[in-house]
């Protein structure tokens, strides 16, 4: 009697192992999973067992690699709002005239929120709990200074040309550009029902962003400008 061979199938139904991911590997797939969990039950929601699920892990890497919930939750503020400076400082700005480089980095934020929702999300949810984390960070600080300080250049430059306002900060016109950039994201769901209109429409999104853009552009080229 001839040996039955084995069919095809029967090999490809045989569990295979998983490539093994390294340390680097498994510390971004953990923060891509707590980035999503936290974006969207909070802190205090945020389940470590959602997070092992969604990074295919397991709880002690986790613990391995952060040290606790509270430290791998700033961990995740550093690295979404690591990708947002990283990116901006990588924006070729400061060859052009300062008020085209100064509207290029509204396009840039204008854009990076709205492709990085769950930036907005925990932005949000750290402001309700007064930036608790987020002191805990010195990374944090450390990244916004050179942002501000390419602002502030782009503003000093356009003075001295006489193409921008004398008496614009650069800290508040960052928080300006930031404001205009995400406040329609973060009450997204608020101002659509109080208004009735889906503000996620992206017609909507794109004849907003063009006002705000004509707004800031407005604001730079004042002349007569108060304190």
């Amino acid at each position: 009697m001839t040996a039955r061979l084995p069919a095809l199938t029967d090999v490809d139904d045989k569990p295979r192992r998983r490539p093994r991911r390294s340390a680097e590997q498994n510390r971004a797939e953990i923060l891509r999973a707590a980035t999503a969990e936290f974006a969207t039950h909070g802190y205090a929601g945020g389940r470590i067992t959602r997070i092992v699920k969604k990074a295919n892990t397991n709880p002690r890497m986790i613990y391995e690699q952060f040290g606790s919930k509270s430290e791998l939750y700033v961990a995740t503020l550093e690295s979404a709002l690591g990708a947002l400076r990283t990116e901006e400082l990588t924006l070729d700005v400061e060859h052009l005239d300062p008020l085209e480089g100064l509207l290029k980095l509204f396009d840039f934020m204008n854009g990076h929120f709205e492709r990085n929702l769950d930036l907005v999300s925990l932005l949000r949810a750290e402001n309700l709990m007064k930036a608790r984390y987020m002191k805990k960070s010195p990374r944090i600080h450390e990244m916004s200074s050179p942002v501000l300080s390419m602002t502030k250049r782009l503003l000093i430059r356009g003075v001295a040309e006489g193409r921008l306002a004398t008496d614009i900060d650069p800290l508040r016109l960052y928080v300006m550009i930031a404001a205009l950039s995400q406040f329609h994201l973060a009450n997204v769901h608020t101002l659509s029902n109080e208004f009735d209109f889906d503000l996620k429409d992206p017609a909507w999104r794109a004849k907003r962003s063009a006002d705000a853009r004509r707004m800031l552009k407005a604001y730079l080229e004042q002349k007569s400008a108060t304190a």
